[in-house]
């Protein structure tokens, strides 16, 4: 037994452990400026993945990158225990944020996490296999987040009422191993971005940083800067998002997509002939050009792809080509391909955006992918004879798959409806694994 002395100087520390873990949790005077989350990606399913923390306790959530993802949606079936989850009730003030035009009147056996009385609900979607659930429980509960100043990590902050909703177990086949849900960070009031921007009130910005090692998603304004000392926000070439006002996934309601407006596709300088039609989007929703993050590699329609491999391989012609490797058509011999700074020596391919000399130029690091030790193709997939009803590009012409974006910088501002992007970083000598993660602020 301790002597009476050492009793009293162990309660002493404890308690003053205890106002100091108070003190810590609750620090009005701290407010972030900017907030990140690493993202990696799964070799075995081309999925980018994040990771939050969720509930009280606090329990870590591997989570699906969803660009285009209306909402945060996590399976509550499996093993969510929180004491500080809270149901939306019907016509509450969540609800008509959210637009939720379904209502719970009871539940059975008993209430829990995803299921309660006088709780509206929503219809969480797998848009990796195009799977959505007939209905989901629209809720709260706390969740964790490093913030930043750009440059390093700081401070862990928590949003005690952060919007989700609860989906069903189901809903995670096709998805990568240990992942329990999926993170939208689409164009809309309930996305992760607008969350976190009304929580902490700064600028509703985020960015999308993708690599195949360690990326990050900031959310806020820049700087955006990368080892060595790079502000990739001082750069950015911008275009106009477009809003489709047609959803695939949500009947009478915009898109939560991020579309640009692709006027032409240029190899070499050089312009491919195709249906100019596509490329808008009509009165039905359909056509245009749309950003991804679950696609792993850019779809185009068919029309739009024969013309693409033509032209490329057309200006690729001294190369010797060799059979295609599925999902991709049009394959070479890289070992008769160089090697440059920005990727393999093949033709740049320009998307041509609001006027000829605004482009996203895409390089032979995002234009090629390395199927087997001799054996490069051009990362671009046939999506379907009509965009109208092809299931695998959902009605859009184009969509900008991952490996096109990766090692790009993307910046998403909601506010003024544009979007900044870089091009290749590896034009400047860094990467999207460049963010220096293991030092703090």
């Amino acid at each position: 037994m301790a002597p009476p002395a050492n009793n009293l100087l162990i309660s002493c520390i404890l308690f003053c452990c205890l106002i100091a873990v108070s003190e810590a949790e609750a620090q009005p005077s701290f407010r972030p400026k900017a907030l990140i989350l690493p993202v990696t990606k799964d070799p075995s399913t081309l999925q980018y993945l994040t990771q939050i923390n969720q509930r009280t306790p606090l329990v870590p959530v591997k989570l699906a990158l969803d660009l285009g993802g209306q909402y945060l949606w996590v399976d509550c079936e499996q093993g969510y225990v929180s004491s500080s989850y809270k149901p939306a009730p019907c016509g509450s003030a969540q609800c008509s944020l959210a637009n939720s035009k379904s209502c719970t009147i009871a539940c059975l056996p008993s209430p829990r996490p995803g299921c309660n009385n006088n709780t509206c609900g929503l219809m969480p979607e797998n848009t990796v296999v195009t799977r959505t659930s007939p209905s989901g429980q629209f809720g709260q509960d706390v969740v964790s987040i490093q913030s930043t100043d750009g440059s390093n990590p700081g401070k862990i902050v928590k949003v005690p009422n952060f919007l989700f909703t609860c989906g069903a177990t189901f809903l995670l086949d096709g998805l990568a191993k240990g992942v329990k849900g999926m993170a939208g960070l689409g164009r809309n009031k309930i996305s992760m971005p607008s969350r976190f921007s009304a929580a902490f009130s700064f600028h509703r910005k985020f960015a999308v940083c993708l690599t195949a090692g360690k990326g990050a998603v900031f959310f806020g304004d820049g700087p955006y800067v990368m080892l060595p000392n790079i502000d990739i926000s001082k750069s950015l070439i911008f275009t106009p998002l477009i809003l489709n006002k047609i959803s695939t996934a949500s009947e009478g309601e915009p898109s939560s997509d991020y579309f640009i407006g692709v006027n032409s596709i240029k190899i070499n300088n050089k312009i491919v002939p195709l249906n100019t039609t596509l490329l808008k989007i009509n009165e039905d929703g359909f056509g245009g050009t749309k950003i991804s993050t679950v696609q792993p590699h850019t779809v185009l329609d068919t029309s739009i792809h024969k013309a693409v491999i033509a032209t490329f391989a057309k200006e690729l012609s001294g190369v010797p080509r060799v059979a295609g490797v599925r999902p991709f058509e049009l394959c070479y011999n890289s070992t008769a391909i160089g090697s440059t700074r920005v990727g393999p020596a093949v033709p740049q391919i320009d998307l041509v955006l609001q006027s000829s000399n605004v482009h996203w130029r895409i390089f032979g690091a995002n234009s090629m992918v390395q199927v087997k030790n001799d054996v490069i193709c051009l990362g671009f997939v046939d999506g379907g004879v009509n965009p109208r009803t092809s299931i695998v590009i959902g009605g859009t012409a184009i969509v900008i798959g991952g490996h096109q974006v990766e090692d790009n910088l993307l910046q998403f501002d909601l506010a003024a409806s544009r979007l900044g992007f870089s091009s290749s970083l590896l034009s400047r000598q860094t990467t999207c694994s460049n963010f220096n993660f293991t030092s703090t602020a």
